[in-house]
């Protein structure tokens, strides 16, 4: 057979938090593997990881010893190391999860014991703690989390580029058209301006587009992206707010609810609700991408979803068509605020993988394939868990190319 010339060890799909993240684990585990990523827009983290609103997660949300659980706790003081080392803006902040309803004490008590099993230190407050607090925000109980902190993740995700050593091609020449993965023979890439790159080991981190990467490469994801958009405001008053302040998410969805966040730059962020997107970078009403929308109202779960969740949906729906609507939400934590204190900023989109059965799924996933590994589910908290994550789709590629070099030398395992 003849010999093929490889371009790299590992072909990184991806140049958002966890792609990056995933280059850095492998040129820190293993020195001297080539790396090579793979990143269609001009510059890192242009997606998920630069539209969110810097939060570090704690991991209280989280079930535990699931993934999100171990890797939020882990990641979120590796990346206030990380920040501090690479010279990254960040700070270490808490947060209070307010109940404003009887029916939220249940879920909020809930949380401080779902904290306690994730090893996450928490404060139980009354009314009047509150607003030692935060002064103007009202509730009936709430809990303070020390550990929540903000940083300013596309920075981040700009030195985890430039600290992997990894060759990172932007633009044309990292935008995948057509995959051909053979398991005798690796990987090639045909990108946009027509060049092939050729690796061993494929890694997908390719957010809101993994799945249709993963069909590429001719593997079943056996789950859909459904984008939704997060839409958000800037509060034209940031000293209503000093920290950051959370509602009391419900357990059924995987989206924490309208927060209040005083960012690392000083302003506070207001959202984001979560409606559907009518395409993958769907970013405001008027984008839509007909066969991308196709594709996810092809999808059996996309169905199932709505019929499951259609009145969570129609509120969500109605926040985003009316600013007196999301007031109205934010109001339940800020009594004070105004339609007129609320202000467009730009929005995010969250690739959400939904099972065939409408299940939505809440966890992150990773499967494998033949010489490929896909990150097939990775929303929030994922910027906040990238470090572990990376690691955890590092030691999986690499074991993937240890696997090739050891049938190419004829050594059994």
């Amino acid at each position: 057979m003849k010999k093929v010339a490889y371009d790299c060890d590992v072909l990184v799909i991806g140049g958002g938090i966890v792609g990056l993240a995933t280059a850095y684990a492998l040129t820190r585990s293993a020195p001297g593997t080539r790396v090579t990523v793979l990143e269609k827009e001009p510059g890192p983290a242009r997606h998920q990881t630069g539209r969110n609103s810097g939060v570090i997660h704690s991991g209280i949300y989280y079930r535990p010893g699931s993934l999100k659980a171990r890797y939020a706790v882990r990641g979120a003081a590796e990346m206030v190391k990380f920040c501090a080392e690479y010279g990254v803006a960040h700070e270490v902040t808490g947060k209070l999860i307010v109940a404003t309803e009887r029916e939220e004490l249940p879920r909020l008590h809930a949380l401080v014991q779902r904290g306690r099993e994730n090893g996450i230190p928490v404060r139980e407050l009354g009314p009047a703690q509150i607003t030692e607090y935060e002064p103007e925000v009202r509730g009936l109980a709430a809990i303070h989390v020390g550990t929540t902190g903000i940083c300013d993740y596309g920075a981040v995700a700009q030195r985890l580029a430039e600290a992997s050593g990894a060759d990172i091609r932007y633009g044309a020449g990292g935008e995948a058209v057509h995959i051909d993965r053979r398991a005798d023979r690796g990987v090639a890439i045909r990108t946009a301006d027509g060049a092939v790159v050729r690796g061993r080991v494929l890694v997908n981190c390719a957010g809101l587009h993994c799945d249709e990467i993963a069909r590429l490469t001719g593997d079943d994801p056996a789950m859909r992206i459904v984008p939704f958009r997060g839409e958000y405001f800037d509060l034209a008053r940031p000293e209503l707010v000093r920290g950051l302040v959370y509602p009391v998410p419900d357990p059924a969805f995987p989206f924490l609810g309208v927060h209040l966040t005083r960012g690392i730059h000083g302003g506070v962020h207001v959202g984001p609700n979560a409606v559907p997107a009518l395409a993958r970078e769907g970013y405001d009403w008027s984008v839509v991408r007909p066969r991308e929308l196709a594709g996810t109202l092809r999808w059996p779960g996309s169905w199932h979803m709505a019929r499951r969740h259609w009145r969570y949906g129609a509120g969500e729906l109605r926040r985003s068509a009316s600013k007196s609507a999301f007031t109205d939400a934010v109001r339940r934590l800020l009594p004070a605020v105004e339609p007129g204190d609320l202000v467009p900023s730009p929005a995010g989109v969250r690739a959400q993988a939904v099972l065939r059965d409408g299940t939505l799924v809440d966890d992150f996933l990773i499967r494998e394939g033949a010489r490929t590994v896909h990150v097939l589910n990775a929303p929030s908290p994922a910027a906040t868990a990238s470090l572990p994550i990376g690691r955890e789709v590092a030691r999986r590629a690499l074991a993937a190319v240890g696997a090739v070099g050891a049938v190419r030398h004829g050594v059994a395992r």
